[in-house]
């Protein structure tokens, strides 16, 4: 009886796992689809992994002083579908995610290229909710910067 109550917490735990990952893979899909639909300027592949009250906010440093931007998502998808000058690709790098429930953080380093040319890099961090059609973005938050990047 006590090998079975093992054999089934063992089987209990490892079913969980697999889920914890099978969502950290889902959370990163639901984060490349919106950098995917960026780089086409798909902007209805974009609205499909992000929350209907999704919001963006930038932060950064001017004239020694911090400033924290909020931008509408409309306005963002905006420019996006706008942009001239060539492909948004945004590429990430040293990406940490973490899930408990419907819940979860990426915490990820990003450099923009506007075609050819590095725009700025930064830290993204995003909070997805998971709801009945998947993982969708609620919150997206960015650090900006020209210095300090790293190569492509």
């Amino acid at each position: 009886m006590r090998m079975l109550l093992t054999v089934g917490c063992l089987v209990l735990s490892a079913a969980g796992s697999l889920a914890a990952q099978n969502d950290e893979q889902a959370v990163r899909a639901a984060v490349q689809q919106l950098f995917d639909g960026m780089r086409s300027r798909d902007t209805a592949k974009m609205r499909a992994v992000l929350h209907p009250e999704a919001r963006l906010v930038s932060t950064g440093i001017r004239d020694g002083a911090p400033v924290v931007r909020l931008v509408p998502m409309a306005r963002f998808l905006e420019s996006v579908a706008g942009s001239t000058g060539g492909v948004l690709d945004e590429r990430l790098w040293n990406t940490t995610v973490q899930v408990e429930a419907g819940l979860a953080t990426v915490w990820t380093g990003y450099t923009l290229f506007v075609g050819d040319r590095m725009s700025h890099c930064g830290i993204d961090a995003f909070h997805l909710v998971k709801t009945p059609s998947g993982w969708q973005i609620i919150d997206l938050a960015d650090t900006r910067r020209t210095e300090g990047c790293p190569p492509s």
